[in-house]
């Protein structure tokens, strides 16, 4: 996986500046105009991590790489991005218009004292478009020219209103998409099923060839969770209709495909990383969940 991109490679490719409060405790919070930040001498935005939260406002036909999906978008788009998932933009119009926000987790946390992982457009498969029509862009654009107002402002107390205008566009995001995809039943094999996803994406992204995916059975998780085997199975499937054989495997498929497209690891070394004894094992595994093997996938 490439490198990840640290705030300070963002600063220094996009401005060739820092800026002086990279290191206070609050978290750094910044914000721009899109067009502003568009430089045709730059260097092409790889898909790759970053150690920063970002919120986009965009416009124009564009394709988003996130995870091992690629989301095409067009009209006015809010994005939201978190440091666990590489992505990249690839621009499919003239259009570079918009406005976004990059933040430290600290940042968001110091007064609000919420896990930013709970947040549905930053926890484990989350939904991170949010198309908006004509009176959404409006709205979130008039969000965005505030934010672009006070960071410039000599205001005492202007981070307490930035972080009050972020967490607006979070909570707006969250108003506009259907209720029946946020609502989670609060029962015990809704609970269970929780934390399984959250054990499973822990593991996640790979990026070395050493690292190794661990917890590769039903029977690794019900151990980890410290209940029996047939409770996991069970509870995973009542919430999922899909079995936890089939969440692993969906899971390790995914980040198969993400590293044969975005890394030049041999397959030796991503089937040994994703916990595959043995090369032919992962071939076959592979070529089973998507009827192509490794290295045809990678060709293509």
């Amino acid at each position: 996986m490439a490198v990840t991109e640290t705030i300070e490679d963002f600063y220094k490719q996009k401005f060739n500046w820092l800026p002086d409060n990279l290191g206070q405790d609050i978290g750094h919070f910044n914000v721009f105009r899109l067009e502003d930040c568009y430089r045709p001498d730059a260097k092409p935005i790889v898909y790759a991590r970053r150690d920063f939260y970002k919120i986009s406002m965009v416009r124009g036909k564009n394709v988003v790489h996130y995870a091992d999906k690629s989301i095409e978008i067009d009209g006015c788009t809010l994005v939201f991005f978190n440091p666990t998932v590489p992505y990249t933009f690839e621009h499919h119009s003239d259009i570079r218009s918009g406005a976004f926000c990059i933040f430290r987790e600290s940042f968001f946390t110091e007064m609000l004292r919420r896990n930013i992982q709970e947040l549905p457009m930053f926890g484990p498969n989350g939904t991170p478009t949010y198309s908006l029509n004509a009176e959404q862009e409006v709205y979130v654009s008039q969000v965005f020219d505030k934010m672009l107002g006070e960071i410039n402002s000599d205001y005492r107390f202007k981070y307490d209103l930035l972080r009050n205008y972020l967490t607006e566009l979070v909570h707006y995001a969250l108003k506009i998409q259907p209720q029946e995809v946020l609502y989670q039943h609060p029962d015990a094999n809704s609970r269970i099923t929780s934390i399984f996803t959250e054990l499973l994406e822990r593991q996640f992204p790979i990026e070395t060839p050493s690292q190794r995916f661990n917890l590769r059975s039903a029977k690794d998780f019900a151990d980890k969770l410290a209940v029996h085997v047939n409770h996991l199975n069970r509870a995973i499937r009542q919430t999922t209709g899909k079995t936890t054989t089939h969440h692993i495997s969906e899971r390790l498929t995914s980040e198969a495909k993400a590293l044969l497209r975005h890394t030049n690891w041999n397959v030796s070394e991503i089937s040994y990383c994703l916990g595959f004894e043995e090369p032919a094992h992962f071939n076959n595994f592979f070529k089973k969940q998507t009827s192509s093997t490794p290295s045809s996938y990678r060709s293509v």
